[in-house]
């Protein structure tokens, strides 16, 4: 039993910030949210943690994530690929997704795994293609994940790109993954849902039976969704209609489809995803990173979507992915007044939980949810207020202003250290998976 104390809480993000409150945890549960002075006077046996000098906030949730995209950090080109197409056909698929195996895997998810619980992120969404790491790779995976600590939910993008019999081979292991993240119960930290890719590599009787697997086992079904202009193209040549589109026909856009990147939405998506209840996830950096172009999340959100941000495996750093949202709205827009920072701090934190359904459970400092939070250094440069706490979080901390980081009531980071990790081990293995997979490919 712990009183976490500081300087600020965050307890409901978004909402106004709470001065010289504390936050009470009691196995893996917040019990109290209150004045910080009366939660010790209540429980004056309990151990106190002090938080002098910082904000207590929820952990990050990072809705959209490839752990194994760091291997590709640095990787020889000639030269870039010249568009969204050319980086799928030319580079992604062949150079890096084609030839993952196991070691690889897993040498990047202890990686990254605990570079996200150094800066704040609690709870993660995994999406790993690797057609050649059939079969067995997530439960492994997941024991990685298990070992330091972290919250994750784990998916194969399932997809017959590579074949037919590849394709099913996917949906197995995503099944496998769900019923063994299942066994252990509902307070297990890694758990599964289905995963397709897009319409441009899985035909509709494919995304039908995903949805129907998804549906039977009562989890949600991830696809990426018109990432750059192709897929929409693509779509409208083949099936006669664009991509969300095809999905409501085909009775899959809906509150259990979550839809990631939907950059280049034509207004008829837009509507589709704002009338079936689809979530989505949002990565500004990595859109802009590979030439998709800027998601229409501003009126997204004003149309009510449920809607998280993610890294897409390209910077980590939730600060980092805050910032990109937070900015580059306001350019394609020109309007500084869309996408506050206290609404980009939500969606780095509750916006996400909904997004992944776990909205009941994570993404708030509340009585009955699961603790799991960080505390971030507060010592700004400028006076921190209630009205600009959160512009001083999303603009002025990174990372590495992350001190203490508690997952499911247990510490994995304390003073800036992941409990238990060996840095410059762990730096050079993941260095030497990613050589294999630079000479493999």
């Amino acid at each position: 039993m712990s009183i976490i104390t500081a300087d600020w809480v965050i307890a409901e993000p978004g909402e106004t910030p709470l001065r010289d409150f504390a936050v009470r945890v009691e196995g893996n549960r917040i019990t109290h949210v209150e004045d910080s002075s009366r939660l010790r006077a209540d429980f004056p046996n309990d151990e106190v943690v002090d938080g002098s000098g910082c904000v207590l906030a929820p952990g990050f949730v990072n809705t959209h994530a490839h752990l194994y995209g760091v291997l590709a950090h640095g990787i020889p080109l000639v030269q870039a690929p010249s568009g969204f197409w050319p980086f799928l056909e030319d580079f992604w698929w062949p150079r890096v997704e084609d030839a993952l195996d196991h070691d690889m895997v897993l040498a990047a998810t202890h990686w990254v795994g605990a570079e996200m619980l150094r800066t704040g992120t609690t709870c993660f969404y995994d999406i790993l293609e690797a057609p050649n790491a059939l079969s067995g790779i997530l439960v492994r995976q997941a024991e990685t994940v298990r070992s330091l600590g972290l919250r994750g939910i784990l998916s194969f993008e399932a997809t017959q790109r590579v074949s037919v019999a590849n394709g099913q081979a996917g949906l197995e292991e995503n099944l496998h993954m769900i019923d063994a993240g299942r066994a252990g119960g509902p307070d297990a930290l890694v758990q599964g849902l289905m995963c397709i890719h897009t319409t441009f590599t899985c035909p509709p009787p494919f995304i039908e039976q995903a949805f129907a697997l998804a549906e039977q086992h009562e989890v949600l079904m991830h696809a990426h969704v018109n990432e750059g202009t192709h897929e929409g193209i693509l779509c409208a040549e083949r099936y006669g209609k664009r991509t969300l589109e095809l999905y409501d026909d085909l009775r899959v856009a809906g509150p259990r489809m979550m839809a990631s990147q939907c950059v280049q939405l034509s207004d008829r998506e837009r509507d589709i995803i704002a009338e079936r209840g689809v979530r989505v996830t949002h990565m500004p950096l990595s859109n802009c990173e590979v030439g998709g172009g800027i998601a229409p999340v501003p009126e997204l959100l004003t149309a009510g979507v449920v809607l998280g941000l993610g890294s897409d495996g390209y910077l980590n750093d939730m600060f980092s992915v805050m910032r990109g949202a937070f900015m580059l709205h306001k350019a394609r827009l020109l309007n500084p007044q869309v996408m506050p920072a206290g609404v980009v701090f939500r969606l780095a934190t509750a916006g996400g939980a909904e997004a992944l359904g776990l909205g009941d459970r994570i993404g708030r400092l509340s009585p009955g949810y699961r603790a799991d939070l960080q505390l971030i250094d507060a010592s700004f440069p400028t006076p921190a207020t209630a009205h600009n706490l959160y512009d001083q979080l999303v603009l002025w901390r990174s990372g590495t202003d992350v001190r203490d980081v508690m997952v499911d009531g247990s510490w994995r980071v304390r003073d800036h250290l992941v409990t238990g990790f060996d840095t410059a081990a762990a730096r050079a293995h993941v260095g030497e998976q990613a050589l294999r997979l630079w000479n493999r490919s």
